[in-house]
């Protein structure tokens, strides 16, 4: 997807959204670091736009891990239907990251190893970040992972209210520089 698209959608849907051009390839590499993807049976990633982080998940993963991707953007969500239209063990959802506990029980999905975030939790509302966040925590299995970024660290103290540990690295070759918080209990 363009650059002018995505910039097209953020400004259609700025809370969606939540930045101005889609993540970079240094700040993907960042957010998949922690994952160990020869264990990990089940991944969700949460508002994967344009598949950034995606692209290094399915590069990744060994083939029976399953990746279910949750976009409520329908263009988005389109492309990424496109994009990875020959992928087995991918699942992607045209809906809320609210929803995520109806998506993985509608899939058999007993667990979750690593929920990815891409989702602006800067502008989301508190009570829908509530609700993902914790429906995620309820989700992950014990030593379960849950990786965001945040481009300031405003929301540290609120998601902390949901897991106990975070570590907090920095990508500064991304524009704007962001925060990846791997989080876990």
């Amino acid at each position: 997807m363009k650059s002018f698209s995505f910039i097209f959608q953020y400004l259609l849907n700025p809370r969606e959204i939540g930045a101005v051009l889609p993540s970079s390839n240094y700040l993907a590499a960042k957010m998949v670091e922690s994952i160990d993807f020869r264990n990990a049976k089940y991944i969700v990633e949460l508002g994967p736009g344009t598949g950034v982080f995606t692209d290094k998940i399915m590069k990744n993963r060994i083939q029976h891990t399953v990746v279910m991707l949750i976009e409520s953007n329908n263009e988005f969500c389109a492309f990424l239907k496109e994009k990875y239209k020959n992928e087995k063990n991918l699942i992607i959802i045209n809906g809320s990251a609210e929803e995520i506990d109806k998506y993985t029980k509608d899939f058999n999905i007993p667990y979750l190893d690593y929920v990815v975030s891409g989702l602006p939790f800067a502008s989301l509302p508190k009570s829908v970040s509530n609700a993902i966040l914790l429906k995620t925590r309820k989700l992950l299995r014990k030593n379960g992972i849950f990786i965001t970024f945040q481009y300031t660290l405003v929301k540290k103290g609120f998601i902390n209210h949901f897991f106990k540990h975070i570590n907090i690295t920095r990508e500064y070759r991304n524009m704007p520089p962001a925060y990846v918080f791997c989080c876990s209990n």
